[in-house]
């Protein structure tokens, strides 16, 4: 048995928008559209996603190809990140580093990695009690949510090789079985 965690793939980047409300770009698109290849098997009898529209989109994509219809847990949202709103990439990439070097103490007034932690935990436990599941959700929570089934500490070393990654675990050992994997471009 196995579960497997899905990060939305890649986003058209809207400045001006909430980034709760970006959509996935042609190529997000087309890498999601391979989803199905390694982020689900047969005994996979559910597909639950973050309530943002690019993981909504990514976890659309797979439920057509596998013709299931994902639901959607707000509990999987990305790494509250209200506080900065949109950060051009130079200056994310030091927030982010930050996030992940200190998890206990909040970064710019994001939320801190332990709470994070504590809530993708919490809600992935409580999605695969009843049978496996792919979850469709972020990268920050997916190295949060690594770190736990590892049993290592919050480490950045730990986020995914890019948008479009997944593990698979199983649930009822607690356990990694894989390390991130991208998807491929259909």
């Amino acid at each position: 048995m196995v579960s497997y965690f899905l990060t939305h793939a890649e986003v058209v980047v809207a400045p001006a928008q909430p980034i709760r409300s970006w959509g996935l770009s042609r190529d997000g698109r087309a890498r999601a559209a391979a989803a199905a290849e390694i982020a689900w098997d047969p005994d996979v009898r559910r597909i639950v996603s973050s309530d943002e529209r690019k993981a909504i989109e990514t976890a659309g994509l797979l439920g057509t190809a596998v013709g299931l219809v994902p639901a959607t847990d707000a509990r999987l949202g990305e790494i509250d990140r209200d506080a900065t709103g949109y950060l051009p990439p130079d200056e994310f990439d030091g927030v982010v580093e930050a996030f992940f070097a200190d998890p206990t103490r909040s970064v710019r007034g994001w939320e801190r990695a332990v709470d994070a932690q504590d809530r993708i935990v919490e809600v992935v436990r409580r999605l695969t009690a009843d049978g496996d599941v792919t979850i469709v959700s972020h990268g920050a929570v997916g190295a949060l949510l690594l770190a736990d089934l590892l049993g290592e500490p919050v480490s950045r070393a730990l986020d995914q090789p890019g948008m479009g990654s997944v593990f698979s675990f199983d649930p009822r050992r607690w356990a990694a079985t894989s390390t991130w994997q991208r998807l491929p471009l259909a």
